[in-house]
């Protein structure tokens, strides 16, 4: 049976063209709706995304740059690049180019200028105790000497009350024989005694008079004597004052010597001490365990300066960390212990942004320390630390390696999410760290 002039046949224009059959697209349709509204309404995790480097926990820790302490000449080599030290292994040595200290026995030379000085010092206080010793025997010389004179001023005082004494009998005895005298005068002029008896009564009237006089003269010179003692008591007292002061004086002089001889002691000391430190800095060693790398000097005889760069070590065992950059923007949104998953470069990984736990081949990290000044670049640093309740990080990760970090916020559904990003809203988060459910408030940045 023929279907057209064309003579084609019927079932082959039944099988192209399916005339009068029932079409499935729309179930498909109706399921692929459901499925995406299903799908809307699906857990997402906000996160943020950021580049990080590997660098340490601890500064320490990080690469650290060997310097020449001191300026000398590279006498040899003990490692080359690449080598694996020990702390206290020797690294390089290096000899003196100083004038000041290139004699080989400069410590024993200051330290014998020390024994010296610390000889001076002990005459100086033999010195000091013998001006002690004369101070002592002058102050009892003083007093023997004072104790003399004031035995003699008793004397010479109990001399004069005797004198007195005698002047005043002296003077009784005058005024007798002048009474006499006198009596005898008025008798002789009576005519009762003879002038011989008047002649002797005269003499002895003078002789008592001379008497007295003699007497006056004693007391005058005692008295005298006693002005003189008195006066030389002074005398040795200014005298003794005098020496003692001395004495004193050439004491606290070699107290002065001995203080500046102690101050030049120390002095040298000090420059002792500081030549056998510096000698020890001739030999350079490595602070720890690590491997050289970098050696900026390379040949025997070159010159270094002080504080030059030799070389750099970087430590064998470290505990790695990320420092990682944000922007200002998303820098409210990362607090201390938020959780971070990190995609390391040379470690595949299979990344859901928004469903970490469906992540394979990353590594979790929380937030340990933020700054709060930007940097240059215009971003804040944070660092991030091994998170111990997820698995180790690859112990053949290296300083400096890339690190991809995603910064997880809060739980929101799929339909929230696009509506967020639509409308250019920030994303949500929880005060504290996430995991702990129900911790904080939500934010209300917009």
């Amino acid at each position: 049976m023929k279907a057209s002039k064309y003579n084609i046949p019927i079932r082959s224009f039944s099988n192209i063209y399916r005339s009068g059959k029932q079409s499935n697209i729309k179930y498909w349709l109706i399921g692929i709706i459901l499925f995406l509204i299903v799908l809307l309404f699906l857990p997402w995790t906000q996160n943020i995304k950021a580049k990080g480097v590997v660098t340490t926990l601890l500064q320490e820790e990080r690469p650290q740059e060997i310097h020449s302490p001191i300026p000398g000449k590279i006498v040899k080599w003990y490692v080359k690049e690449g080598d694996f030290v020990k702390k206290g292994d020797t690294i390089l040595q290096i000899s003196e180019i100083k004038e000041d200290y290139l004699d080989p026995l400069l410590v024993d030379r200051t330290k014998l200028q020390v024994d010296a000085k610390k000889s001076s010092v002990e005459f100086y206080q033999n010195k000091v105790s013998t001006a002690g010793s004369q101070m002592q025997a002058l102050i009892k010389s003083k007093g023997l000497k004072i104790e003399q004179l004031k035995n003699k001023l008793e004397q010479c005082k109990n001399k004069l009350i005797g004198e007195k004494a005698e002047l005043a009998a002296a003077i009784n005895d005058y005024n007798l024989t002048k009474d006499q005298y006198e009596r005898q005068e008025k008798m002789y002029q009576e005519g009762l005694v003879s002038q011989t008896q008047l002649q002797q009564r005269n003499t002895a009237t003078q002789n008592a008079f001379a008497k007295k006089i003699m007497i006056e003269n004693k007391i005058a010179q005692t008295q005298q004597e006693l002005t003189n003692i008195q006066i030389e008591q002074n005398s040795i007292e200014q005298e003794y004052i005098e020496k003692i002061s001395k004495t004193e004086g050439d004491k606290y002089q070699s107290l002065s010597q001995i203080a500046a001889g102690s101050g030049e002691i120390a002095k040298l000391q000090n420059q002792v001490s500081n030549y056998v430190i510096r000698n020890g800095m001739y030999i350079i060693l490595a602070p720890q365990d690590g491997q050289i790398i970098q050696a900026n000097k390379a040949g025997i005889g070159e010159i270094l300066k002080e504080g030059e760069q030799i070389t750099v070590i970087v430590p064998n065992d470290v505990n790695h960390a990320v420092e990682m950059f944000i922007s200002p923007i998303d820098l409210p949104l990362i607090n201390r212990g938020t959780k971070v998953r990190f995609t390391f470069d040379g470690y595949p990984a299979i990344v859901f942004s928004g469903w970490p736990e469906s992540s394979y081949g990353t590594f979790g990290g929380k937030v340990i320390a933020i700054e709060n000044a930007i940097g240059d670049n215009g971003l804040f640093r944070i660092l991030v630390a091994s998170d111990s309740s997820d698995r180790k990080w690859p112990t053949q990760l290296k300083i400096g390696n890339g690190a991809q970090g995603i910064s997880l916020l809060k739980d929101v559904p799929i339909w929230y999410e696009l509506w967020r990003n639509i409308n250019g809203f920030p994303p949500d988060y929880y005060q504290g760290i996430r995991g702990e459910k129900n911790v904080g408030k939500k934010s209300n940045t917009k």
